[in-house]
C-alpha cells in the first residue's frame, strides 16, 4: 500500500487509541469516585486519575526521542482531565438557598424538642358555622420534600370546610432547616410528628399523612407514646412502613401516565456532569447519601422538578396523561435527594412494626388510588396489620396524587376525609375489607 494511503489509516488508528485512552481514564475516575465516596468534592479521584494517567504517558513517551512525540501521549490525559474536572466543580451555591416566602400563607419556624427546626403553615378555619374542635395536621410525602402548591390548595379547601389546618415541612425539606445527614431516619420523622403535636399544645390532633407521610403516620400508630397524641389518622397512599414491607415487589394499580405523558420541561441538574454523577451514583448505591462529592445543601439547591422525570406522571391515571397539572412553582419546589434516600434506607433496614401496629387503638382510615403507582401491598399491609383501620376508601379515577385539582377530585378527596374525621357514613363503599385483600390484589382494579 502506498505511503500516502497509509497515513489516513495510521491517523485513524491513533485517534481510536487516543479515544480509548480517554474513555479508560474517565472510567477509572468514575470508579475512584465510587471507591472514595467522592472525597474532597471528587478531587481525590481526579488527582489520582491525573497522576496515574500522567505516569503512563511518561512511560509511553520514553520510546520517542523527539520532544514533540513524547508529549503526544499526554493529550488523552489532558482531554480526560478536562472532561472529569466538570464533576468536581459546583455550579450552584453550596450553602442552602431556601425557597422564597409564599404569597398566600405566612411561613413560621418552630423549634421542636427533637432539635428539628421546621417550617410551619397554618390555615385557620374559614367556615364560622362548621368549625371542628380538633386540629388537623398534614404530613406530606418526599420523604424529604417541600409542600407543593397543589397540596397547599387542598389544605385551603379543608380550612374552608371548618378545619384548623397545620402543615409542616419535614426537617430538611422546603423551608425547614437541614439536619446532619446521619440524623435523617424514619424514627426521627416519627418523633418530629410527636414533638410537633406537643409544640402545637392543643390536645390530641387528627393527622393526614400522604405517601411517605403515610408511612410516618403508620409508624406513629405503632408507637404508643406517639399514638397517645393522635385523635384520628388518615393514611393516604402510604409508602412502605418497615423493612419487610419495603422489600415487597408486588401488584400496582391500573395503568398510570408514566411513559405516556409529555416529558417534563425545564432545567435538569442531571444534565450537568457533576449532578448526573452524584445523583445517579447515589440512586445506584455507589455513593452514600453523605458523600463527599456534593454536600446536602448543594444537592438540594441543584435538584429541580424536571429531575423527577416520569415520577410525576406516574402519580396520574393514563387517561390524564395529556392534562397533568403543574403541581408546583419553580420557586417553591424543593426536594432533598440525599436525605430522602437516607430515610428510605432506614425504612428498609428496620424490623417489622406489624406486632406493635396490631395493638394500636387510634381510629384510622386508609385511602387507595385506582391508578396507584405504589405497590399495593404497602397499603394492604397496613389494613391487614392494624385492627384500628375502620374503613378503606378506594378512590376511582385518580392516581397516587389523589387530590390534584382536576375535575372534582379535590372535593371527592375532601368528602372522604371529612366524613371519617367527623365519624359520618363514608361516601364510598368500604373496600377492600381485610377479607377482600387477596381478591383486590389479584384484580388490580
Amino acid at each position: 500500500m502506498p505511503t500516502s494511503a497509509m497515513r489516513p489509516v495510521r491517523f485513524t488508528g491513533r485517534l481510536l487509541l487516543a479515544l480509548v485512552a480517554v474513555a479508560a481514564l474517565v472510567v477509572v475516575f468514575l470508579a475512584l469516585i465510587a471507591l472514595t465516596d467522592g472525597a474532597g468534592s471528587g478531587l481525590v479521584a481526579w488527582l489520582t486519575t491525573l497522576g496515574s494517567g500522567s505516569a503512563l504517558a511518561v512511560w509511553r513517551g520514553r520510546r520517542h526521542r523527539a520532544r514533540p512525540a513524547r508529549l503526544v501521549p499526554f493529550l488523552p490525559v489532558l482531554v480526560a482531565a478536562a472532561l472529569t474536572a466538570s464533576v468536581c466543580v459546583p455550579t450552584v451555591p453550596t450553602t442552602r438557598q431556601y425557597p422564597p416566602a409564599l404569597p398566600f400563607v405566612t411561613t413560621q419556624h418552630w423549634d421542636l424538642a427533637t432539635g428539628s427546626r421546621v417550617a410551619v403553615y397554618h390555615y385557620p378555619p374559614a367556615n364560622a358555622g362548621a368549625r371542628h374542635p380538633v386540629p388537623l395536621v398534614y404530613v406530606g410525602g418526599g420523604p424529604v420534600r417541600g409542600i407543593s402548591v397543589i397540596d397547599h390548595r387542598f389544605l385551603q379547601l379543608l380550612a374552608r370546610q371548618g378545619y384548623d389546618v397545620y402543615a409542616y415541612e419535614q426537617a430538611g425539606g422546603g423551608r425547614s432547616e437541614l439536619l446532619p445527614m446521619g440524623q435523617y431516619t424514619i424514627s426521627r420523622s416519627v418523633r418530629d410528628l410527636a414533638a410537633f403535636a406537643d409544640r402545637l399544645d392543643k390536645g390530641k390532633v387528627d393527622v393526614l399523612g400522604f405517601s411517605a407521610g403515610g408511612a410516618v403516620l403508620t409508624r406513629a400508630l405503632a408507637d404508643p407514646r406517639v399514638a397517645a397524641r393522635l385523635h384520628r389518622a388518615v393514611i393516604a397512599e402510604p409508602g412502605p412502613m418497615d423493612g419487610p414491607t419495603a422489600r415487597i415487589n408486588g401488584h400496582k394499580g391500573r395503568t398510570s401516565a408514566r411513559d405516556l405523558a409529555p416529558a417534563v420541561s425545564g432545567p435538569r441538574s442531571t444534565r450537568v456532569p457533576r449532578y448526573a454523577v452524584a445523583f445517579g451514583f447515589m440512586r445506584l448505591g455507589l455513593l452514600t447519601p453523605d458523600t463527599g462529592l456534593i454536600g446536602q445543601a448543594e444537592g438540594d439547591n441543584a435538584f429541580t422538578a424536571a429531575d423527577l422525570g416520569s415520577d410525576t406522571a406516574s402519580a396520574y391515571c393514563a387517561r390524564d396523561a395529556h392534562r397533568i397539572p403543574v403541581e408546583d412553582t419553580a420557586q417553591n419546589f424543593s426536594f432533598s435527594p440525599a436525605a430522602s434516600l437516607r430515610v428510605q434506607q432506614t425504612i428498609r433496614d428496620s424490623p417489622s412494626v406489624a406486632p406493635r401496629l396490631r395493638r394500636s387503638r387510634v381510629p384510622a382510615m386508609l385511602m387507595i388510588a385506582e391508578c396507584s403507582s405504589q405497590v399495593r401491598q404497602w397499603a394492604t399491609a397496613v389494613l391487614a396489620g392494624a385492627p384500628a383501620v375502620q374503613r378503606t376508601q378506594f378512590m376511582p379515577g385518580v392516581g397516587h396524587r389523589i387530590w390534584n385539582g382536576l375535575d372534582d377530585n379535590n372535593d371527592r378527596a375532601a368528602a372522604v376525609i371529612t366524613a371519617f374525621l367527623q365519624d359520618e357514613p363514608a361516601p364510598l363503599p368500604n373496600r377492600p375489607t381485610r377479607e377482600e385483600i387477596p381478591t383486590f390484589l389479584r384484580d388490580r382494579d
